[in-house]
């Protein structure tokens, strides 16, 4: 899709879409000129986005390990964006053979990708549907991807919430999951923080005004919220750099990233 002529029905190949910015970010070929343009400005302003993107999926890989490794076998992967290998599905089903994936997204143009690409991959349901309707969301990962929520669940939902604003209900939506959510389920979140450097968020938040790419960065008190009676594991809500092995630098676009427990 690196050219704009041959454009999927209800796709807006103009306006900068967050699933394929980052996928732009991470070197895939999966994106419009809107998301390249938009990605170069965000490296304008802080060149180490790309590394700050790569954090960010090596967290969530961590995570769906971490989980795998607990006995998790099924994984409800809101906001999966376009697939890039090694995807949830495949690193789950490494450690859990059985394991099960609904990969959720609210764009048709990345629910087209994952049917393309996913068609025939075991243990994985591509599903279009909005973290803004949890409701129906939670309805389709069951009826479509046979998610049983009497049992244990992994929620990834990585990169997403910063894309849904206040008045979106976005406290709400994640409440809702974890009602859902059996004991020894995980919620796991990643989330911009304000602690990011400042011209860095204006200039963002401007480019992206009116866009389904424009952020709500949240404090790190607010996006402990989502976990509201959760055990957090260790190291806590802490920036994605900090999960990971090694002395990784921090970053000017600092992601926060943690995960919960229902005990």
């Amino acid at each position: 899709m690196a050219e704009n002529k041959r454009v999927p029905v209800g796709v807006d190949p103009f306006r900068p879409n967050p699933a394929r910015v980052y996928n732009y970010m991470l070197g895939g070929k999966d994106n419009y000129d809107a998301d390249r343009d938009y990605g170069d400005r965000m490296l304008e302003v802080a060149p180490d986005t790309k590394i700050t993107a790569w954090h960010s999926r090596q967290f969530l890989l961590k995570s769906v390990r971490l989980a795998a490794e607990a006995g998790i076998r099924q994984f409800v992967d809101i906001g999966a964006g376009i697939p890039i290998s090694p995807n949830v599905h495949e690193v789950a089903r490494e450690i859990e053979p059985t394991a099960i994936v609904a990969s959720i997204d609210y764009d048709p143009v990345v629910h087209a990708h994952s049917n393309a690409l996913l068609t025939g991959a075991p243990g994985v349901t591509p599903i279009l549907a909005d973290i803004r309707e949890p409701d129906k969301l939670l309805e389709l990962a069951h009826t479509e991807a046979g998610i049983d929520f009497a049992q244990p669940v992994a929620f990834l939902i990585v990169g997403v919430l910063h894309f849904v604003m206040d008045d979106e209900s976005p406290y709400e939506a994640v409440a809702r999951f974890r009602e859902a959510m059996a004991p020894g389920s995980l919620l796991i979140i990643q989330h911009a923080s304000v602690n990011t450097h400042p011209f860095f968020m204006n200039a963002t938040t401007s480019n992206a005004a009116g866009t389904p790419s424009q952020p709500n960065f949240r404090t790190p008190e607010q996006v402990r919220e989502f976990f509201d009676g959760l055990e957090m594991l260790p190291p806590g809500l802490v920036p994605a750099n900090e999960w990971l092995e090694g002395e990784l630098k921090p970053t000017r676009l600092v992601v926060l990233c943690g995960i919960g427990r229902k005990n």
